[in-house]
Order: structure tokens, then C-alpha cells, then sequence
């Protein structure tokens, strides 16, 4: 099950990018956005933004947003850490 946003298209066409990349970047802005309100954990917005740990934690740190790091994040991290 997936969810599907509609966007009208005249925000489309005021997108500044090439169009092959406009999903690409939505995605990005919104796992960023959500991150950084707390919204998503850390796995779950780069899952959302189709990005490694490392990918998406640069993406985070060029953008000057200090990551979280609580219970989940840490489970997370011990799971990856024991290859599952």
C-alpha cells in the first residue's frame, strides 16, 4: 500500500527543475521536512527520501540539521551493526 499526492500543474510547471528529477527532489524536501519536525525518524525519512545512512545524513549535515538520536535511532543502528 503506497500513498499518492496530487500536485496540481501549475505548481509543477513553477517547479525550477528538470523534470526527470522533480520526484527525486519532493521526496528529499519532504523526508527533510519531516526529520526535522520530529515527524519521521531517521530511518524512516532516508527510507522516504530513497537515500543511504551515509547519503542521507551529508544531505542533513549540508543543510545545517542536527540530527536525532534517541531509542529508535539506536535500535536501528545495533540492528544494522549485527547485518540485519
Amino acid at each position: 500500500m503506497g500513498l499518492q499526492i496530487e500536485i496540481s500543474d501549475s505548481v509543477l510547471q513553477a517547479l525550477r527543475l528538470p523534470e526527470q528529477r522533480i520526484e527525486q527532489e519532493l521526496r528529499r524536501e519532504l523526508a527533510i521536512a519531516l526529520y526535522t519536525q520530529e515527524i519521521l525518524p531517521f530511518g524512516k525519512a532516508r527510507e522516504l527520501a530513497e537515500m543511504d545512512k551515509y547519503e542521507f545524513g551529508q544531505l542533513l549535515a549540508g543543510r545545517q540539521v542536527v540530527r536525532h538520536y534517541g531509542f529508535e535511532e539506536l535500535n536501528d543502528d545495533l540492528n544494522y551493526a549485527r547485518g540485519e
